[in-house]
């Protein structure tokens, strides 16, 4: 059941609960062809890593009754045994109940292959790092019928927008081929600092991730890093306050549009990683609570059928109302 705990009644623990069962995975046609430790990692959700690869490391997990290593690839019809998880190992948050139905509120887009969520802003899309969950747990939760729900690629948590959740591994698999192939069309709008001069811009500046500034990890723009490419339109400027931009992203890299802006010299509204604090604070009188980043719209090919897949999200009131404000109040 959704979000549901074992009772800590004191009751007789069932035969289930006593003594776990070891299971016997057939390995289908979809799921065919991935690494053993992720095909384990979605048969476990909730169980820790480190518990899944001590799993490997012992020998508990066997695939055709034999002995395999985490990066093993895994065939349809394979068997793989899994050994018994005992409820008190599993990482299971306590999902609020009304977080999960909200869920259904944000569907965008939904079919047999594909779930296209509006992510709401300050969720992580998933649990870890002190979160208890994020998104793709509430998803789960919310359509628990379906086994195979996962994350086809990620947002920032203050980010909102267009998120892509397939319901199956030939799914994923189309979409993901598609995000490396950088034929898939994202579109972001932000909010930028200062006034942008002229047209349309191409940002070609390559990005390193993981550089610790006082402990705290970053992302900069590094010739060591991999190449990130952004376009930058203006659609509408507020003086010499702020630019509203509109950006189609070509590589999906952390960060990217966060760290392009700031390149350029007009870092986004809202960004406490790489912002302004000057600009950020005057942003936070007109309302601004969160990073002003949405993830608009959304083009790709529909990894089935084929069919070109064209999703948006309109921008969030919390955004609406700072420009609202941003245009009552003019420029400097």
């Amino acid at each position: 059941m959704r979000g549901m705990h074992l009772s800590s009644d004191p009751v007789e623990p069932s035969s289930e609960q006593q003594t776990p069962e070891v299971r016997f995975v057939t390995v289908a046609e979809h799921e065919a062809g991935q690494r053993l430790d992720n095909f384990l990692l979605a048969q476990l959700k909730g169980v820790p890593k480190s518990r899944i690869y001590r799993m490997l490391r012992t020998g508990e997990v066997r695939v055709n009754k034999g002995r395999v290593k985490p990066m093993q690839r895994i065939n349809a019809g394979d068997v793989v045994r899994i050994p018994p998880i005992r409820m008190a190992e599993r990482e299971a948050p306590d999902l609020p109940s009304h977080r999960v139905d909200e869920m259904r509120d944000r569907i965008l887009y939904e079919d047999d292959h594909l779930l296209i969520l509006n992510k709401q802003p300050g969720l992580a899309v998933h649990g870890g790092s002190g979160l208890p969950f994020g998104l793709i747990e509430l998803a789960r939760a919310s359509w628990s019928h379906i086994p195979g729900l996962e994350l086809a690629h990620r947002l920032d948590r203050d980010t909102s927008g267009c998120l892509v959740l397939a319901k199956h591994r030939q799914a994923l698999l189309g979409v993901q081929r598609q995000l490396v192939e950088k034929s898939t069309k994202k579109t972001y709008i932000a909010l930028l600092k200062g006034v942008w001069r002229g047209a349309a811009r191409r940002v070609e500046a390559p990005l390193l991730k993981n550089e610790l500034q006082g402990g705290e990890r970053v992302v900069k723009v590094d010739p060591r890093g991999k190449m990130a490419v952004s376009v930058f339109e203006p659609l509408e400027r507020f003086g010499s306050r702020a630019t509203l931009a509109r950006v189609d992203i070509e590589t999906g890299r952390t960060h990217q549009i966060r760290v392009h802006a700031q390149h350029m010299g007009h870092p986004l509204a809202g960004d406490d990683k790489y912002g302004d604090e000057d600009f950020n604070r005057e942003m936070k009188s007109l309302g601004l609570t969160r990073l002003f980043l949405h993830a608009e719209q959304l083009e790709l090919l529909h990894p089935i059928t084929e069919c070109t897949l064209r999703v948006s999200a309109p921008p969030p009131e919390d955004l609406l109302s700072v420009l609202e404000r941003l245009r009552k109040g003019g420029g400097r």
